[in-house]
This record gives structure tokens, C-alpha cells and sequence, in this order.
């Protein structure tokens, strides 16, 4: 898929979905590959729900059967979600609110707040010239070490103006409270992997985060082909993600993909790349893909964990002295986003062909 990507003197594609719905055959950028489009098991993957009420009261004994079951789904395919997570249900409603919004707004003003690499996209146009994603983001960053209470509020505000003031407080709110709930999964992580509990929780005391907005708009046309995110693994450490009624995410899981069924107020987790670097392997970073819907809008949120960008990527050492050979070089977070924007997309691959670029690029 590196070879969709776009050089620096490309035209910047806009995509306006409001146009696209109307047409009846999907354009030819849209399609996706064969490979990509196997179809659906009729299975649906057995996603564990891990309640955090009782961790949350001290609950020595959930918190360790819960950590067994997280190191279970995590070495087979690296999914699960969580209950009782503390996340306001009032909070979480707003946000979805104000990200539903802020796509209803007129494309001109979206545009102008298109990304490089924070802010709007429409289907990455600007990035990609085929297999495009039938959807629409926003995206930014929140970084963790940032003691300002307006870090969000400032970003909002500069890209869309100060009529969307209040949007910012909302998802500053919002980033708040994942930041809080990934210090518990975090927690929960490294007691799974038999590591100091506070291990993470620590490497990620400083993190970089994204966040993205995901709007999947209906592809009411002939849609055969089309898909609203295609096969990916993360290249981030922790996916946190609030979905939708609608569905469509789905995980390659023993050589079938198998639907991951929206479950109310539950967030979804699930491992990336570079969290996978972090336990040598150990834990999966597992390949998904998003469904087009024909007649219904998806929408998530996802709160991409990731280090802050100079820290180095290495999994602790009494995880490497487990007698198995360390199975990646040292890198930072700063090396592998790059790569992901300028060299490679993210797809099946993006690991393992960054671990072979970095070897032969150790001057990056």
C-alpha cells in the first residue's frame, strides 16, 4: 500500500461525501483491492468484557482473573472491552454530540480546517491516491504532560473558530477522562504481563496522544468494493474506542474476518504496533477493517495512545530475559509516525517493513 501515497507536489484531493452519496456507482478511487475485500465469517469474534467496577473498589482477586483474561486475548488476537470504566455516560454523550455536529458543518469550513496531520480529512485524499477510506476524521493531539486546561479548547478554536469554543471543552473533558481510564488499563496491562505494575503507566506518563473523530458517511451507490477503513494494524500502543449502535469493525482472526458487535457504554481495546514492540511480541497487534454501511452513518471516537516522540520503544527487561531474542530495534514513536506519513501506510505490514527500513536507515 506504500505506493498509494501521495508525494508533497500531488494535488490535495478533496472529497465531498454530501456529492458522493448522490452518485450511483462508487469512483474507481474507492475500490479497494481483492485481497481486502474477502468476505465476511458469519462469526463473530468473542470479544471478552472486563468489568473495572471491582478493580476500581480494590478487588484483588478481579483484578487478577481480570489480567488473565487480558493476557489470554491479547497473545491470541488483542481485543476486549471494558465495562463500568468510569467514563461518564453524560460525557461520552456530548462528545458524540459535538463531533456529529462539527461534520454536519458546511465543506468549505471543513477544508479549512484539513490536516497537516492535525485537523480535518475527507477519506485522507490529500495523502492517498487509491483504496481511499469512505469516511471523514478529525483529528489532534493531546498531550498528556500538558498542564494547560485549554490545550484542546486552543486547538478547536484555532482550526474552526471561536463558535466551536465550546466543542473544545467538551472533548478536553473527554481526553481527560481517557487519560485516566488508560492509566487503569495500563495498570491492568502490565500486571497480565507479569511486569511492575506501574511499568506502563509510567513509559506513558508523557504521552503524545491522537485523538480521531470518525464520521462513516452511507454508500447508498453500487458499493462493492468500497470500505469504510481498510486491513490495518495500528502503529499506535492502545486503541480506546466508543462506537456506535451501527457496526462494521471487524478483526482477521484465525484466517476469518469476524465482526466485533457494538455493545452499549462499553469502550473497545485494542493492542497496536507499537505496544506489541513494547512487550517483544508477546501480546498481538491485530489486523482490522471497518464495513461500508449502505444506509447508515457510523460513528466513533478513538483515543490513540501513543509515547511522546523521542522516547525509545523497548520492551522491559524482564520481558527480554525471558530467554526469546529481542525481536526489534530500538526506535521512538517520532520515527515510526513518520514512517506511517511519508513511507509507508499503515496496512498488514507496517511493522515488520519499518523494523527492515530502520535496519537499513540506521542514520534516520
Amino acid at each position: 500500500m506504500a505506493s498509494n501515497l501521495k508525494s508533497e507536489n500531488d494535488f490535495k484531493g478533496l472529497i465531498d461525501f454530501k456529492s458522493l452519496h448522490e452518485e450511483a456507482k462508487v469512483p474507481q478511487e474507492f475500490i479497494w483491492s481483492s485481497e481486502d475485500l474477502v468476505e465476511t465469517s458469519k462469526e463473530e469474534l468473542n470479544v471478552p468484557v472486563i468489568d473495572l467496577e471491582a478493580i476500581f473498589n480494590g478487588d484483588d482477586a478481579a483484578l487478577a482473573a481480570a489480567a488473565k483474561i487480558v493476557r489470554e486475548t491479547c497473545m491470541e488476537h488483542g481485543f476486549f472491552q471494558v465495562t463500568n470504566h468510569g467514563v461518564d455516560q453524560n460525557l461520552i454523550d456530548a462528545t458524540y454530540q459535538e463531533f456529529v455536529s462539527l461534520f454536519k458543518l458546511p465543506l468549505d469550513r471543513k477544508l479549512n480546517a484539513m490536516r497537516n496531520p492535525w485537523g480535518y480529512s475527507g477519506a485522507h485524499a490529500a495523502r492517498y491516491s487509491a483504496s481511499l477510506p469512505w469516511k471523514e476524521t478529525f483529528t489532534f493531539q493531546y498531550k498528556h504532560y500538558d498542564q494547560s486546561e485549554t490545550q484542546i479548547v486552543d486547538f478547536f478554536t484555532a482550526a474552526l473558530g471561536d463558535d466551536h469554543q465550546h466543542a473544545g471543552w467538551v472533548l478536553q473533558k473527554y481526553c481527560e477522562a481517557m487519560k485516566k481510564l488508560t492509566d487503569v488499563i495500563l495498570e491492568l496491562l502490565a500486571i497480565s504481563l507479569d511486569v511492575d505494575r506501574s511499568y506502563y503507566k509510567k513509559f506513558f506518563e508523557d504521552a503524545e496522544t491522537m485523538m480521531r473523530c470518525n464520521s462513516y458517511p452511507p454508500c447508498s451507490g453500487i458499493h462493492a468494493g468500497a470500505l469504510g477503513t481498510g486491513p490495518h494494524c495500528d502503529p499506535t500502543s492502545v486503541t480506546i474506542l466508543f462506537q456506535d449502535q451501527v457496526g462494521g469493525l471487524e478483526a482477521f482472526v484465525d484466517n476469518k474476518w469476524l465482526g466485533i458487535r457494538p455493545q452499549p457504554n462499553n469502550f473497545v481495546i485494542n493492542i497496536g504496533d507499537t505496544f506489541k514492540a513494547l512487550t517483544n511480541g508477546v501480546y498481538k497487534s491485530c489486523l482490522h477493517r471497518v464495513l461500508a454501511n449502505r444506509e447508515k452513518d457510523r460513528k466513533t471516537l478513538a483515543f490513540f495512545l501513543c509515547p511522546k516522540g523521542d522516547k525509545i520503544v523497548r520492551a522491559p527487561e524482564n520481558i527480554l530475559g525471558r530467554q526469546e531474542p529481542t525481536k526489534y530495534p530500538d526506535f521512538t514513536w517520532k520515527q515510526f509516525f513518520e514512517f506511517t506519513q511519508r513511507k509507508h501506510r499503515a496496512d498488514p505490514n507496517t511493522l515488520p517493513d519499518f523494523v527492515s527500513w530502520i535496519n537499513s536507515n540506521s542514520s534516520f
